[in-house]
């Protein structure tokens, strides 16, 4: 079997796991240890035996040292494991000689992550982006300890005279990385022409980010009423959707569905999702969606944070969502920030509990605020009546008997500067009593 086999197949064509738990210079806590479990699970792992490895520095042949790595030999034969899943990021030294003692494939926890990305991209760009990844993360891995790839390997049209295996597989995974590159290169040319035919159209964009299984396909599905997969396990989605949002106080903006983030999430992802998760420097409001019933959503939310700074993301308006509040008997409510501007929601997409509060405090954000104020709206200005009925903003109107109306309004201060761009006296009125 070629390197280039055993490390795309062998988490998704084996099941019984024993999970390995490097200590290196500190514990892990349990919450980290229930995340890798749950990404076993994800990969179609059968979790069969658990070893912690507390060391204060890591062995740079075995990682774990020779001790523990007899410990797991034994433990691989007694449990019939057929695959060590390792929660620590190997060396290809590392990974070779652990392989080769313990006669299993040893996967660590980037080659894992990228295994589940695998199974679950659906959409072309999403597999060219996955495949992009593993190979980055395959360039890594050819070493000359690979004594399989060291052989003289000549070849009329195939190879270079005395060009050995590791050279040809080195410029074959250079060819197919480029190729991706141009590929996704083209289809980013494609998604940035879709961004200007968005912003042409005037419609905001607000991107749901968050910690992977927080909840973000559920609330998009609700929000948006599409039937995005959304289940109860790490990554489920991994492929980006776009969708209409219809307001309930008038007005239309558009929702994306991100890939969900985790900690230690492998360079080579980011690296290769970050044209998709550029989409959300286009957002005009990004919605943050922790699990609030996790009780690391602290740390969770800091991830968040880290990677948002490294698209360059992080100063864009942000509404945090905490989602699933059933779990917590607690009541729906928003938290304003010091400007006025809604900062915090309380919901619970499942049961739909305060989405109305999360689509209003969206308005409010993606508008710059709300406008509500009582005016007096002259007899002459039918076509701009016309269009604060078309927007949801009036909530009470009388007229006079010259025809004028009293009003109450409330509309977000976005849609006001678009009726202020109206000619003649209609856009006058609006910026000398609702702009001013």
């Amino acid at each position: 079997m070629s390197q280039l086999d055993f490390q795309t197949t062998s988490a998704r064509t084996y099941e019984r796991a024993l999970l390995l738990f490097p200590e290196i210079g500190q514990p892990i806590d349990t919450p980290e240890i229930e995340e890798f479990e749950a990404l076993a699970a994800a990969a179609g792992c059968r979790v069969v035996a658990r070893v912690r490895a507390p060391r204060h520095h890591a062995d740079p042949g075995l990682l774990v040292g020779s001790g523990k790595a007899e410990e797991l030999r034994e433990l691989v034969l007694e449990h019939e494991a057929a695959v060590v899943l390792c929660n620590h990021r190997l060396s290809p030294i590392q990974e070779r000689n652990l392989g080769k003692l313990l006669s299993v494939p040893v996967i660590d926890r980037t080659t894992l992550i990228l295994d589940i990305f695998a199974q679950r991209a659906r959409t072309h760009e999403g597999k060219l982006q996955v495949e992009l990844a593993q190979l980055k993360h395959l360039a890594t891995r050819l070493v000359r300890g690979w004594t399989h790839l060291e052989r003289q390997r000549g070849g009329i049209g195939m190879r270079g005279p005395g060009e050995t295996q590791l050279e040809t597989d080195r410029r074959l995974l250079a060819g197919r990385i480029r190729q991706l590159r141009e590929r996704l290169d083209r289809l980013e040319q494609h998604r940035a022409r879709g961004r200007q035919a968005r912003e042409r159209g005037s419609l905001p964009l607000v991107a749901l980010v968050g910690y992977t299984n927080a909840g973000k396909s559920t609330l998009f599905n609700a929000l948006t009423s599409a039937e995005v997969t959304a289940r109860d396990q790490l990554f489920a989605t991994l492929d980006p959707t776009v969708r209409r949002i219809e307001m309930p106080r008038g007005g239309t903006l558009l929702a994306s569905d991100t890939v969900g983030f985790i900690r230690d999430l492998p360079h080579e992802l980011v690296a290769a999702f970050r044209a998709t998760l550029e989409e959300t420097l286009a957002a005009s409001l990004v919605v943050q969606v922790v699990d609030a019933s996790d009780g690391e959503h602290a740390e969770q939310s800091r991830v968040v944070d880290r990677v948002l700074a490294d698209i360059g993301a992080a100063d864009l308006p942000r509404l945090v969502v905490y989602n699933k509040i059933d779990r917590l008997d607690r009541s729906p409510r928003v938290e304003y920030g010091e400007d006025g501007v809604p900062a915090r929601v309380w919901v619970s997409a499942a049961s739909g509990e305060g989405l109305d509060l999360l689509l209003d405090a969206i308005g409010q954000c993606v508008g710059g605020g709300r406008i509500r104020k009582s005016v007096l709206l002259p007899a002459g200005l039918q076509k701009l009546r016309s269009r604060l009925h078309q927007i949801g903003a009036i909530r009470d109107e009388r007229f006079e008997q010259d025809g004028s109306a009293n009003m109450q309004l409330d509309l977000s201060r976005r849609d006001a500067h678009e009726l202020g761009r109206m000619e003649g006296a209609a856009g006058t009125w609006i910026h000398q009593h609702l702009l001013n």
